[in-house]
C-alpha cells in the first residue's frame, strides 16, 4: 500500500513537473530582488565571522547557483565553530537546482550515521523552522549537519516536498528561485550533542539575517 501511494504521488509530481518545464517555464518570472550574499552580516548575535571560503570553479561549474557564500563563524566559546553555506538560484528554469547535501556530503567522503529532522525556534517567525539534522563522519571526525530549502514564504526540509512547491510557485506566481541553506559543526571529540546545540544556536543567531537576505 505504501509502495503504491508513493508512486501514485511520484506518477503526480513527474506530470506536474513536466507542466512545469514546458508550459510555465515558457513565462517571464517575477523572481525577487536579492540583494548579494557577499553582504551578508558578519556578526549574528555572539557568532563573528572567522572568514569566506572560496569555492573552487569545478564546485560552482556544477552547483550553477547564481549567488553562494561559504563563510566560517565561531561562538563565544572557543571551541565553538560554524559553516555556513547558502547558494541562491534566481529560477530553476533552465535546470539550475540546489543539490541535496544528502548526495554531496557522500561525494565528499562523509558518510551519514544519523539522520532525523530537528524543529528550531526562531526569532521573528511564528511558526519554527523544521531542519534537515544528519551526523556525518569521515575517519575519526564527526559533524553534525544542518540544511533546509528556503523558497516563497516557505521553509521546507524534504526535497521531494521543495520539488512539489517549486512547481506549485511557478504555476501560481511565475516563481522558481530558492535557496540552500546549510549549517555543519564539527563534533569536537566525537560530542554530538553539544555540536547540535552550537548548530542551533547559530541558526537562531543567523536566522534573522537570512530572512532579511532571503526571500520568503
Amino acid at each position: 500500500m505504501i509502495r503504491g501511494r508513493y508512486a501514485i504521488a511520484l506518477t503526480v509530481l513527474l506530470l506536474l513537473q513536466g507542466g512545469f518545464y514546458y508550459g510555465v517555464a515558457l513565462r517571464d518570472e517575477a523572481g525577487p530582488v536579492v540583494g548579494p550574499l557577499s553582504a551578508f552580516p558578519t556578526v549574528s548575535g555572539p557568532w563573528r565571522m572567522y572568514k569566506d571560503v572560496p569555492i573552487e570553479k569545478e564546485v560552482q561549474d556544477v552547483l550553477r547557483a547564481d549567488d553562494t557564500l561559504n563563510r566560517i563563524y565561531v561562538g563565544p566559546e572557543s571551541n565553538s565553530a560554524a559553516f555556513l553555506f547558502i547558494a541562491f538560484f534566481k529560477t530553476q528554469r533552465s535546470g539550475q537546482t540546489p543539490h541535496s547535501p544528502k548526495n554531496c556530503l557522500p561525494g565528499a567522503g562523509w558518510e551519514p550515521m544519523e539522520s532525523a529532522p530537528v524543529t528550531i525556534t526562531v526569532p521573528g517567525r511564528a511558526q519554527p523552522v523544521i531542519a534537515n539534522r544528519y551526523v556525518v563522519e569521515r575517519g575519526d571526525d564527526k559533524s553534525v549537519v544542518l540544511y533546509w530549502y528556503q523558497s516563497h514564504n516557505r521553509i521546507i526540509a524534504g526535497e521531494f516536498e521543495a520539488k512539489f512547491w517549486l512547481i506549485a510557485d511557478s504555476i501560481r506566481y511565475h516563481r522558481s528561485d530558492s535557496a540552500l541553506v546549510k549549517v555543519v559543526v564539527p563534533a569536537n571529540g566525537g560530542d554530538t550533542e553539544a555540536a547540535t546545540k552550537h548548530a542551533v544556536d547559530f541558526v537562531q543567531s543567523v536566522f534573522p539575517a537570512i530572512s532579511k537576505q532571503l526571500p520568503i
